[in-house]
């Protein structure tokens, strides 16, 4: 069992073999939402298809509204919320491109609507295969982001995040990534709640201002300088007290599930000389890598960052604030400069070594011996390496 997990008895009746699909599926069924309006999209079809089949079951009350694009699916989704629905949506890589306009007035109107992302790379050329770059092209638009690192975790994450996207003091859409085909595609055993359970926890819906009341109100109107720059600040105020908010809720998750999350998760830091920082599915590659140099005596550690919006850029300072070198991995790229956890891993720390690594674009995998060279790179100085690292690319050798 992997280290989130407190000494809470396992009922084991209550772990099925699920992909990430069908246990984000298996939350929203059990979240039971008001509405749910999607447009399908490679790899996040199995979460669209898995839920359908459980409301034709009878299995869940939600309004399933199939729209003409992911942009208009987006536009029920916020109109729903704002309504007094409770709304939930689910998309990928093209589909998040064409989503993105109303994703950030989803956050500006705040509309706490919970987006199940399938990360996959972005056209061109294409590409059905997973990657972070479509959850980048949002980074700013003023939603969380979480990226998980397992099928048990996209579930608790469904879970959790409509109780964060919900909260009084937050009402911001909410993005629960997952690494396309990696995760949404692959089975592993997933433990789920009761029903009862889960829908005490997330409770029903409240949102606070909705339009169909009979209290006035004004929404997504025009905003002049003297007052777009007040509502920017609010906004970005509810983003930051995601900080403050989230640990009341990953506390009463682990009460009910034994499961415990914070916004990272550091493995063998203790005395780490050398330290990787990586989001994402192979998180498990990572770990399981340095244990292997931790047996040949190598000080070595990781970070996974789970909470990427917004960023803990503390809790991140303070796991690395005596490592000598870190190379930070990120599944995008930015051309023309750094890549996104790089860049703000590197605002954060004071590490004297930060190394650009970028991998696993497209789908391409990340093998320990990818992950052993990039530790051995870090103990070269760093003038004698390139700024930017590609970590199992073909072209590494000849640009080495």
């Amino acid at each position: 069992m992997t280290s989130w997990f407190t000494e809470k008895p396992r009922d084991l009746r209550r772990f099925h073999v699920l992909t990430g699909g069908q246990a984000v599926a298996e939350a929203l069924r059990q979240i039971d939402p008001d509405v749910f309006p999607v447009y399908p999209i490679t790899p996040q079809t199995p979460i669209i298809e898995a839920f359908a089949q459980c409301v034709a079951d009878g299995r869940s009350h939600a309004r399933i509204l199939t729209a003409e694009s992911e942009h208009s699916a987006m536009s029920a989704a916020v109109g729903a919320a704002l309504a007094g629905a409770r709304t939930i949506t689910a998309t990928a890589s093209q589909g998040l491109a064409y989503m993105i306009e109303i994703v950030y007035l989803a956050a500006s109107l705040r509309a706490p609507v919970v987006i199940a992302v399938g990360n996959r790379a972005l056209s061109g050329p294409i590409n059905i295969h997973g990657d972070h770059s479509d959850g980048m092209l949002a980074r700013d638009s003023g939603a969380v982001q979480v990226y998980v690192t397992t099928a048990q975790e996209a579930y608790d994450w469904m879970v959790m995040g409509v109780k964060l996207a919900e909260h009084g003091e937050v009402l911001l859409p909410v993005m629960v990534g997952l690494d396309g085909f990696t995760l949404t595609h692959s089975a592993e055993p997933v433990e789920i709640l009761e029903d009862d359970a889960v829908r005490e926890f997330v409770g029903p819906y409240a949102y606070p201002y909705p339009l169909l009341s009979e209290v006035p109100g004004t929404y997504g109107a025009f905003a002049m300088p003297e007052h777009y720059f007040e509502i920017k600040r609010q906004q970005i105020a509810a983003l930051d007290r995601v900080g403050t908010v989230l640990p009341a809720i990953t506390h009463a998750f682990a009460e009910l599930s034994g499961r415990d999350y914070a916004p990272l998760e550091a493995y063998r830091m203790e005395d780490a000389e050398r330290a990787m920082v990586i989001m994402g599915s192979h998180h498990g590659t990572a770990q399981e890598t340095v244990d292997m140099l931790r047996a040949r005596g190598q000080k070595v550690g990781v970070v996974t960052v789970r909470l990427f919006r917004p960023f803990p850029r503390h809790e991140l300072a303070e796991q690395l604030r005596s490592v000598q070198a870190i190379a930070v991995f990120d599944r995008a790229s930015t051309p023309g400069s750094f890549p996104p956890l790089y860049l703000e891993t590197r605002a954060a720390v004071r590490s004297p070594r930060v190394d650009s690594i970028i991998y696993g674009l497209g789908g391409r995998d990340l093998t320990p011996d990818d992950v052993i060279q990039v530790f051995e790179r870090l103990k070269r100085p760093a003038v004698d390496t390139e700024p930017i690292f590609y970590a199992g690319s073909d072209e590494t050798e000849k640009e080495r």
